[in-house]
Parts: structure tokens; C-alpha cells; sequence
């Protein structure tokens, strides 16, 4: 296989990749698809943040990161509060009930990741890590999303 075809085939995997994760993600949690996971992620790791500050971190337009706030507010996973240094601020923050969900589906994720990689030699495993975090690592790498936030890679 020349550099050509293995561009054809990491394009072709990496959407199925895709399409394979947007449907899990319905399974883990029906009312939580792929974006909310993962701004609910983004929101735990930050500590919380402004919906500008989502927007800005993956590249999408304010009014996509706007529905789907409104969306986890509706459901009870995410509630704005005041910033404590800037009272005209509103800060997302993930409500308890956001943190379970999170932690949830994020342990239902990672099972179906170790069942499904657990006849990978280790070797093998650290190899498809570092290619994907190189992969992910690149500048521009949060510039290649559609306005609902899914990867066209």
C-alpha cells in the first residue's frame, strides 16, 4: 500500500471511527450525545466556564455551543452561576446531577473501549495511542468540526 491508500483507509476508518462513536454515545446515555459529552467533559475539567470560552476551545460557533447549553440546562446537567470575580459573567458549572452522568457514561465508555481493545498486544495498544494523540495534537486539530461540532477530520 503506497501513502496515497493509507490516506484513503485512515479516512475511511477514521468515519467509521465516527459515525461509531456518535451512536454509542446515544446508547451510553440517550439524552446526552456526543458534543454534551463531551462540553460536559470540558466543563469538569475547567472547573467550569462561559459558553464563549466552549465555543472559542473547539472551534464552533457561539449559537451551536448556545443550543446545546440550553439543551444540558433543560436536562439539569449543567446551571449557570455568577462569576465570583466578574459579576456580569456567567459561569457554566456542571450540576451533581451533570457529574454523575459524566461519570457515568465516561465508565461505560472507557468498558467499551478495554473490551473491545482487550486482544491488542500492549505494544500494539501504546503504538494506536501515540499516533492518536499526535493525530489530535496538531494545531488546527480543533478547526476540523462541522457547526454541530462532529470531526470531519
Amino acid at each position: 500500500m503506497d501513502a496515497a491508500d493509507a490516506v484513503e483507509v485512515i479516512q475511511r476508518e477514521m468515519t467509521v471511527f465516527a459515525r461509531r462513536a456518535r451512536a454509542s454515545a446515544g446508547r451510553m446515555h440517550p439524552e446526552l450525545s456526543l458534543v454534551s459529552y463531551t462540553l460536559l467533559g470540558h466543563l469538569e475539567e475547567s472547573a467550569g466556564c462561559r459558553a464563549t470560552d466552549l465555543a472559542a476551545h473547539y472551534a464552533l460557533d457561539k449559537s451551536t455551543v448556545s443550543r446545546q447549553v440550553t439543551a444540558l440546562e433543560r436536562t439539569g446537567l449543567v446551571e449557570r452561576r455568577q462569576d465570583a470575580e466578574d459579576h456580569r459573567v456567567q459561569v457554566l458549572q456542571l450540576t451533581d446531577a451533570g457529574r454523575r452522568i459524566l461519570a457515568q457514561v465516561t465508565e461505560s465508555r472507557r468498558a467499551a473501549f478495554r473490551e473491545r481493545l482487550a486482544e491488542w498486544p500492549a505494544a500494539d495498544l501504546e503504538r494506536f495511542a501515540d499516533y492518536l494523540v499526535r493525530y489530535n495534537t496538531r494545531p488546527d486539530a480543533l478547526a476540523d468540526r462541522d457547526e454541530r461540532g462532529s470531526a470531519l477530520f
